[in-house]
């Protein structure tokens, strides 16, 4: 079949969703119990439970509250994702708990002392452990710390269950720590739930990522909405990347203490922009209704009755796929992921078993290591695969490779300049991004219609600017 008929019998595309399920009254408690430690929701007493912890306007204003600071759909509704985020391993301080800039230790030399160690690391590792953390915090300001074996200004512990602060951990899982604001008796001490499964490498919670978050609360920092952030709540160590302070925990902590003596040898990462002018993506796939747009470790959900489009880590919709992708798209309600020579299948909120996979599963060659972008036609099961200036085409009822391919770009897709960084299929038209560039391609007419800035989709195009984008285009061909 041509490519004109294929396209052309692409437009017939079916908008298709999940029904969303009423959460069962576990999930009902669960979230209520949430909110009120870490959000402040406070039911209002001789109304019926159901009524008040699901229905009631005070806790959906508390489940948008929620999903807001976590970069989620912000419905009021208790769905899939937002019951999954709210299950992720965290720190026990609220998020709504606001310490201000006079709240900080009033020296630069501050003592830390471990009046309890844990039974999961060797008091050694722990040490090494807690000397990597402060050290991070060191080089961004003009702090120094220095561990003693008596009373410090900031006592450091492994707990289990009730404490005797108010604050008691509830087992493996869960809450993982909590520390107190800069101050006395209590004040910047840090307390580990003993119960965890505590290691310096990628298994079970790696201790340096928590107490690094733990330590800036001791420092005085409250949570911060950056997912990209040490100080965001959830715990999201990515073992793929360096642990290192980001762009905005520098910022925060050296408001309260001021800059490092010494230069850093490179700016620490910033978390994209979405309005960034200069803003690419790895992956961009269909799912559900939704379009998800992947860059690094995250990611934009969007669609047109969201209130907001807002960043989120990968891992606070899938805990088990890979960050920085090389490419993704959305078969029948399941998400394929590619990252070099590997493949992984995804369905609703888990990773498929077996997997991940070699891409030579689909008929690949050796000399194919990686995909560039995979562009998938639900009308058809047709999925176009994009490597260099060749294509594959690939049929996922036959599961096999169609005969006579890879061809050349230049003949499958004349106006499409390559490589590829990601390609989508949405509503009759196909989307290709190359670089911070989005360019509309028009099956019916067999070319590129139009070009636009790659963050159209994230609400931040800027029409004044399309003649620049235009001119990109032309360079490009």
């Amino acid at each position: 079949m041509p490519w004109s008929s294929l396209l052309v019998l692409a437009l017939a595309v079916m908008v298709w969703t999940f029904p969303v399920p009423r959460p069962s009254d576990a999930d009902v408690k669960f979230a209520k119990g949430y909110l009120e430690k870490f959000y402040g929701f406070r039911p209002l007493a001789g109304r019926p439970r159901r009524q008040v912890e699901f229905g009631a306007k005070g806790f959906r204003a508390k489940v948008k509250e929620m999903q807001r600071f976590f970069g989620l759909s912000v419905s009021g509704e208790l769905d899939q994702q937002t019951l999954a985020a709210m299950s992720r391993s965290r720190c026990g301080l609220a998020d709504t708990e606001q310490f201000g800039d006079t709240t900080r230790w009033r020296t630069h030399r501050l003592s830390y002392s471990i009046s309890r160690y844990g039974t999961k690391m060797k008091p050694s590792q722990i040490r090494k452990v807690f000397r990597v953390a402060w050290r991070m915090w060191a080089r961004a300001t003009p702090l120094k710390f220095k561990r003693t074996r008596t009373e410090a200004d900031i006592m450091i512990s492994f707990n289990t269950r009730d404490h005797e602060d108010g604050s008691p951990f509830d087992g493996p899982g869960g809450t993982l720590a909590h520390a107190f604001l800069p101050g006395p008796h209590l004040g910047g001490d840090v307390h580990f739930d003993a119960e965890e499964n505590w290691t310096s490498t990628i298994s079970g919670y790696n201790l340096v990522a928590v107490a690094v978050h733990e330590f800036g609360h001791a420092l005085g920092l409250a949570h911060s909405p950056d997912p990209g952030a040490v100080m965001f709540p959830a715990y999201q160590f990515d073992p793929h990347t360096d642990l290192q302070l980001s762009f905005q925990d520098v910022q925060d902590i050296q408001q309260l203490y001021g800059k490092s003596p010494v230069e850093p040898d490179k700016p620490p990462p910033k978390t994209p922009d979405k309005c960034d002018p200069e803003l690419s993506f790895d992956a961009v796939t269909g799912f559900q209704e939704e379009l998800i747009f992947f860059k690094d470790r995250f990611m934009w959900r969007s669609h047109p009755t969201f209130e907001e489009i807002r960043i989120t880590l990968i891992t606070s919709l899938w805990s088990d796929i890979p960050t920085y992708m090389d490419a993704a798209y959305e078969n029948n309600g399941t998400i394929v992921i590619f990252k070099d020579s590997q493949y992984w299948e995804v369905s609703g909120l888990d990773v498929k078993d077996g997997f991940p996979r070699d891409i030579s599963d689909f008929g690949f060659p050796d000399k194919i290591r990686s995909v560039d972008a995979a562009l998938h036609f639900r009308e058809t099961q047709v999925t176009v695969f994009f490597t260099g200036e060749e294509c594959w085409r690939y049929d996922e009822e036959q599961k096999r490779m169609t005969d006579g391919y890879p061809k050349m770009m230049m003949r499958e897709w004349a106006t499409v300049p390559w490589p590829v960084d990601t390609a989508v299929e949405y509503q009759g038209l196909v989307y290709f991004f190359i670089g911070n560039l989005q360019l509309e391609f028009d099956p019916e007419l067999q070319r590129v219609t139009n070009t636009r800035p790659a963050n159209t989709w994230l609400r931040c195009a800027d029409t004044h600017h399309q003649h620049g984008h235009r001119k990109q285009l032309l360079e490009l061909l």
